[in-house]
């Protein structure tokens, strides 16, 4: 399998070169030259495997369709090591729970951080340090976060031989205790920036330092946001477990469909579900639930992708969806453009950076989007998810975090008759308990572990939106090279 660039850049990669790498040289993303195809029997196989060996080995079937220079031994137990009843908090590692009629969610926070960021993060970082490891060198990780991506990547690479992590993050955006996760790390590899900005401008900024070649390979900058193909290629595999959890058996006659409703803002989670689709998972719908800052919502409904500035960016009670540049996008919008990278680059490169927007409504392929490739979309605000809550809470004895609430309410505004709705569970509540306390009157479960978080010491340091601070932060605390 071979990897080639969003941006039409001839030249092809392997897993391993493109892990280390993030983004590509010419500003695109990474995505294989065609995508396996997953037939009847082969899906019935991996229903026996994920109910009799366990997430672990599904994880392996899939990844090894994409990875053939990690020889596959070292794969499965690299899956093995990461997805466990330890790390996870149950061997079933993604349960499927019913809400309502034929709605139901899909728990993929279970992990270390209590954030669906987990399932890839930790593979991820398990990846890194094997490959970092064969080869003998070392990697200086610059992300971005609006909350959860980064004390996801913290917790994965913390104490990680030869990795060291330089974490960016909106100053005041995040929810207190997503803070406190990060900023009370003391891990020596570990480095919290707090940007004078939104997310946008922290992603901004890794983008603009990705795209110096030299800085980046002197200093060997990886990445850990969904702009890592590897990152995105784990969150595949939990669409397959949940189809799996939803359905009986195929048989010969008709194949089962499921819906997605996916809460996102940055498409990394609804990218893996489009993977998953153009594969050959059945899956009928892919409904994006976007919040106040609706730029996907717009995209869907208009086929005008028009990103929002950072006076325009809303802070809201879903804090890590407050995002208005979908770096994801463009692996989607790459497809729908029949795979023309010539194309994708005048868009995203050219037209969006000089008018801040484009528009495919007038495209022949606007229609393909719901037709072809099942992307649907809605929005929820303040108040929508506040009733979310507290009618989850109050009815079915559920208590959900924000983010989850806004794909609920997006779910139920797209149910079809005998397609089972599965809702990604994005978090935990207790990571948002000022607004479940606003919804319910009542304040989250808080695990042991947990206890006096907010109230611990923290290492963090302050930033304006400045690129070459930036760099220059980085040549004075990376690792050796």
């Amino acid at each position: 399998m071979n990897y080639i660039s969003t941006r039409g850049t001839p030249e092809r990669l392997h897993f391993c070169d493109i892990l280390l790498e993030g983004l590509a040289p010419d500003g695109g993303l990474y995505l294989p030259e065609f995508y396996p195809q997953v037939d009847e029997p082969t899906l019935n196989r991996w229903r026996q495997v994920y109910h009799q060996q366990g997430y672990a080995e599904l994880a392996f079937e899939v990844l090894s369709l994409y990875i053939d220079d990690i020889p596959a031994s070292d794969l499965r137990a690299l899956c093995a090591k990461t997805y466990t009843a330890e790390v996870f908090g149950t061997g079933e590692i993604v349960p499927l729970r019913h809400l309502e009629n034929n709605i139901w969610l899909e728990a993929l926070s279970n992990g270390p951080t209590l954030a669906f960021k987990d399932m890839g993060m930790q593979l991820l970082g398990n990846l890194f340090e094997y490959e970092l490891a064969r080869r003998g060198e070392t990697l200086n990780i610059l992300g971005a976060t609006s909350g959860d991506t980064g004390s996801a990547a913290e917790y994965a690479m913390r104490g990680k031989k030869g990795i060291r992590v330089f974490m960016t993050s909106p100053a005041g955006r995040m929810s207190a205790f997503q803070q406190a996760q990060m900023f009370s790390l003391m891990d020596d590899n570990i480095f919290n920036i707090s940007i004078a900005g939104v997310f946008d401008d922290c992603q901004d900024m890794v983008k603009a330092v990705s795209r110096d070649l030299d800085f980046k390979r002197r200093y060997k900058i990886g990445t850990v946001n969904s702009i890592n193909w590897a990152r995105l290629l784990a969150q595949v595999v939990y669409y397959f477990a949940g189809y799996f959890q939803a359905t009986e058996p195929l048989d010969s006659n008709q194949a089962k469909q499921v819906s997605f409703a996916i809460p996102s803002g940055n498409f990394g989670n609804a990218c893996a579900g489009h993977v998953a689709r153009m594969m050959g998972l059945p899956i009928a719908k892919l409904v994006v639930a976007t919040n106040e800052n609706d730029v996907l919502d717009e995209f869907f409904k208009t086929g005008v992708y028009r990103v929002r500035s950072s006076a325009d960016t809303h802070e809201t009670s879903s804090p890590s969806m407050d995002i208005s540049k979908a770096s994801n996008f463009e692996r989607f919008i790459f497809d729908l453009l029949g795979r023309d990278g010539e194309q994708v680059k005048r868009l995203f490169a050219d037209t969006l950076q000089q008018k801040g927007s484009f528009d495919l409504s007038m495209s022949s392929a606007f229609d393909d989007i719901r037709l072809r490739y099942g992307f649907e979309s809605g929005k929820s605000t303040h108040s929508n998810r506040l009733d979310t809550i507290q009618d989850s809470f109050e009815r079915h004895a559920m208590m959900i975090d924000p983010h989850t609430a806004d794909g609920i309410k997006v779910a139920r505004e797209h149910l079809q008759n005998g397609v089972p709705m599965i809702v990604l569970e994005t978090a935990l509540p207790l990571k948002f308990s000022q607004t479940i306390v606003q919804a319910t009157g009542k304040e989250p479960d808080r695990l042991p572990k947990f206890e006096g978080l907010e109230n611990m010491p923290r290492r963090v340091t302050a930033m304006a939106a400045d690129v070459q601070a930036i760099k220059t932060f980085i040549a004075e605390h990376c690792c050796e090279v």
